[in-house]
């Protein structure tokens, strides 16, 4: 392959003056990254329509949700490495196209079979999407901009993330479960269009041949670990599947890693992992997550299985946590707060912020709205200033003309770190709930079985208390880690600047 050849040619370089539509460009990415978000999570409302309609067990109902995370998590190393060397304007375009494609197929689907198999098309356009959005922002903006535009495309995940549920809520309670895909379809028109005509091409001047074996080793490694966090829970840590799995894809990462270190065009520069910003920054990209998606996950639990609200109500309930977000964000404040503290402090207060929430709606003794409100609103306002900075560090660490790359890291990190959170924070809260059960319903695998088991109003309310203690239990093991993630981010932030 040759330096003629476009896929390997360095593009004109970004003009010098920014250009006047970006802020139209980043209402464009955001809109795509918003839908790419939202659909991790608006399947949950959709569950017993599912199994209703479609005849769903409650393998093919898991399967259904996880396999666009699972393809997902699995590619964006290569998606990002494809943005880079290919045009990032390109593969957003063919990334909302298979997304569409992908959503299309999904309402059309007459089998759980076939809606598994549309989910993880959707996957493939949702990992180039979030590479690819990330990567034209860091391109169009300038230094001075950058922060703020980042911040205003990590909210927009925030957003996707919180609204998944009352989104699939609202539209369930007006029409079939079809519509909750059908939707994506004019969206991505309106991208797509958009971007056609607004986002210039860009691309990394990357040269010699796409790394194949490197593509093939980072997609099967993460594939296999990310499913072994998934399935743990269900099959059994010390099952031989999700042993297999793990172990297996473990030994493929490490291959990856080993040949990374000796192909002449690695799509992953082993060099960044010497880089102390980088190794902090990325540190704290999974110990965050970890924490902050896992304790969430449990805290939906809780409004549903304490408080009594439906799944679509939940989910509205915590809206102003993404609000937060939003707000601080597109009104420039939180990137005021960034550049005041700095990236190392603004991560140390934002993530104290969010742990001090956590435990607020946990463990205050009031179950009114009030005390979850202000909590919400506390962790909104603690992820409105970690977020982008934490985006920010990974991605200044990073050479410009390798932002595709940065963005599939910084992605593969948040979704490893979010699997871990949510199956290890689950078996926190079931092994709790199972100690915490009486005699009777020691068997009982989950709440609402136990709850089914009891036999009167006594036992219905004894099971009540331990999903609660439970649930206490969860969220509190990932306010420590949310805390203790934020500090030792934060900690190496600061040291490598000191010593750089």
């Amino acid at each position: 392959m040759s330096l003629s050849d476009p896929a390997v040619r360095a593009p004109s370089p970004v003009p010098a003056r920014p250009l006047p539509t970006r802020w139209l460009i980043l209402a464009v990415l955001c809109l795509a990254q918003v839908t790419v978000v939202l659909d991790n999570t608006v399947l949950t409302v959709a569950v017993p329509v599912l199994t209703a309609e479609l005849g769903a067990s409650t393998a093919d109902v898991q399967w259904t949700i996880n396999a666009y995370a699972l393809v997902q998590s699995g590619l964006l190393l290569t998606a990002g490495s494809a943005v880079d060397r290919y045009g990032r304007r390109r593969l957003l375009l063919a990334g909302l196209v298979l997304f569409g494609v992908g959503s299309l197929a999904a309402a059309l689907a007459q089998s759980t079979g076939q809606l598994i198999a549309a989910r993880a098309g959707m996957g493939i356009g949702g990992a180039l999407l979030v590479t690819a959005t990330l990567a034209v922002a860091m391109q169009v903006f300038d230094v001075a901009e950058r922060p703020r535009a980042i911040g205003i495309w990590a909210a927009a995940s925030a957003l996707g993330f919180a609204a998944g549920p009352p989104v699939g809520g609202l539209i369930l309670a007006h029409f079939p479960w079809e519509a909750i895909f059908l939707v994506n379809v004019p969206i991505v028109v309106v991208c797509l269009a958009a971007a056609g005509v607004l986002v210039p091409e860009s691309r990394g001047p990357a040269g010699g041949r796409l790394d194949l074996p490197g593509v093939a080793l980072s997609t099967s490694g993460l594939t296999a670990v990310v499913y072994a966090i998934i399935a743990g829970p269900d099959r059994g840590w010390g099952s031989a599947p999700v042993l297999g799995a793990a172990v297996g894809g473990a030994l493929l990462l490490a291959a990856f890693v080993w040949w990374e270190r000796r192909v002449a065009h690695p799509m992953l520069e082993m060099a960044l992992f010497r880089n102390r910003r980088f190794v902090g920054a990325v540190s704290g990209v999974v110990l965050i997550t970890f924490g902050a998606t896992g304790a969430l996950f449990l805290l939906t639990q809780h409004l549903q299985f304490v408080r009594g609200y439906p799944a679509w109500e939940a989910g509205l309930r915590m809206v102003p946590f993404a609000l937060a977000i939003v707000v601080l964000n597109l009104a420039g404040i939180a990137a005021r707060v960034i550049h005041r503290l700095g990236t190392a402090g603004a991560i140390a207060v934002g993530m104290t912020l969010l742990a001090g929430g956590l435990l607020l709606v946990t463990r205050a003794p009031s179950d009114g709205y009030g005390v979850l409100l202000a909590g919400l609103l506390t962790m909104g306002t603690g992820c409105a200033l970690a977020n982008p900075a934490i985006v920010e560090a990974v991605m200044s660490a990073i050479p410009p003309e390798k932002a595709g790359a940065g963005a599939g890291v910084d992605g593969t990190m948040t979704e490893v770190g979010s699997s871990l959170g949510v199956a290890v924070l689950g078996a926190v809260l079931n092994a709790r709930f199972a100690g915490l059960l009486p005699a009777a319903l020691a068997g009982a695998g989950s709440f609402p079985a136990a709850l089914a088991a009891a036999g009167g109003e006594t036992e219905r309310g004894l099971v009540t208390d331990a999903f609660r203690a439970a649930s206490e239990a969860g969220q509190t093991v990932g306010a420590i880690a949310v805390l203790v993630g934020g500090l030792l981010a934060a900690w190496l932030l600061r040291r490598a600047e000191r010593v750089g």
